[in-house]
């Protein structure tokens, strides 16, 4: 599948928790981190998705927020990947970093230049990837 997301995550399906009108889609990674996607119903039963259905999950790299210590710090968004800072390539506004994730992954994140100086975003340092549940798009190979 070729996309212009930068993410393009693979796992199994670990849980859907069906809803009225939206379903909860767990993607368990190959590093045992899950990632949460918000579908409607019609959705993923379109996809096909149950429990141990290969997936795809695709996130824009523009809807990833980095952070650099997550100790007690609660949030709202329900995914966050741990990593360690791979590469970082400065424009004149914003950076693309990139995070390694434990399972061999990666995840990209489009932040400003000013971001990066602030958490100390370096190759090594570890760093954690949040987004939203609703950002995040599920594919299955056709």
């Amino acid at each position: 599948m070729l996309t212009s997301a930068r993410n393009q995550l693979s796992g199994k399906v670990t849980a859907i928790q069906r809803g009225a009108v939206n379903d909860e889609v767990e993607i368990g990674l190959a590093d045992g981190q899950k990632i949460v996607a918000i579908l409607t119903h019609g959705s993923v039963e379109s996809l096909g998705l149950q429990t141990g259905s290969e997936a795809l999950a695709l996130i824009k790299a523009s809807w990833v927020i980095l952070l650099s210590d997550v100790s007690g710090i609660r949030l709202s968004a329900r995914n966050q990947l741990a990593g360690t800072v791979q590469e970082v390539s400065t424009g004149a506004v914003n950076s693309e970093v990139v995070l390694k994730l434990a399972g061999g992954g990666e995840i990209v994140a489009i932040v400003t230049n000013d971001s990066v100086t602030n958490l100390g975003l370096a190759p090594g340092k570890a760093a954690t990837a949040a987004f939203k549940a609703s950002s995040v798009i599920v594919g299955v190979k056709a």
